[in-house]
């Protein structure tokens, strides 16, 4: 298949059957490479459908090199997918010497370390302690997307029910070049930090929920 954003190459990914890495190398339990050479989503569906509960990605992620920008912004959908089928995730996120920079991105299942800042287990672990699963989704219903989004500390909900902004965020679900979104769409989403800018890409922070966890309410 042809991978979702222009200009990336497939990676490839370990799997387990296990939550825990110790447990899941055993020869049973062990799911052995995948290739990810599809959008992120079909991707994490397959590997749950396999049973795979825990993911090892190939590299760290870093979001301070935008010569890498194209595989961060694939490889951080890619882990919001699984994610939001609560599979675990072995990865490593670099975010620079910023020791907030880490909360855009604390929805996702946490990073083993955050390099580049001055402890990098000391703020994976105010990570952990802080995660959640649906802590920044996004769905669709009839004729809108809405959006949840907690990373700060406060409930920040949007009701998104423009065509033209569902365009975009269709665009944006796996990444995008940056002239690829409509410079005032784009804006307005960069504005409630629902999208960053690595580089010359793009990447639409929340992932999809289609089964909510606790009750919408409480989430």
């Amino acid at each position: 298949m042809t991978p979702a954003l222009t200009g990336t190459a497939p990676f490839t990914v370990s799997a387990s059957r296990d939550y825990d890495p110790a447990v899941g190398s055993l020869s049973a339990m062990s799911l052995g490479s995948y290739e990810i050479d599809m959008t992120g989503g079909e991707a994490a569906r397959r590997l749950f459908a396999a049973g795979a509960r825990h993911v090892t990605l190939p590299r760290p992620v870093d979001v301070t090199d935008t010569a890498d920008a194209a595989w961060s912004v694939r490889a951080l959908s890619f882990v919001g997918d699984l994610s939001s089928l609560a599979i675990s995730v072995d990865w490593q996120l670099h975010t620079g010497p910023d020791p907030e920079a880490w909360r855009h991105y604390s929805h996702l299942h946490p990073p083993t370390a955050v390099l580049g800042t001055a402890d990098p287990a000391a703020t994976a672990l105010a990570w952990r302690n802080a995660y959640y699963i649906c802590k920044c989704v996004f769905r669709y219903g009839p004729g809108f997307i809405q959006v949840r989004d907690r990373r700060y500390g406060e409930l920040r909900r949007f009701t998104i029910d423009e065509p033209e902004y569902h365009e975009a965020i269709e665009a944006l679900t796996d990444g995008a070049l940056a002239d690829a979104i409509p410079q005032p769409i784009l804006d307005d989403l960069m504005a409630e930090t629902l999208v960053l800018r690595l580089g010359d890409h793009l990447w639409w922070a929340p992932y999809r929920v289609r089964r909510w966890s606790e009750a919408p309410l409480v989430i």
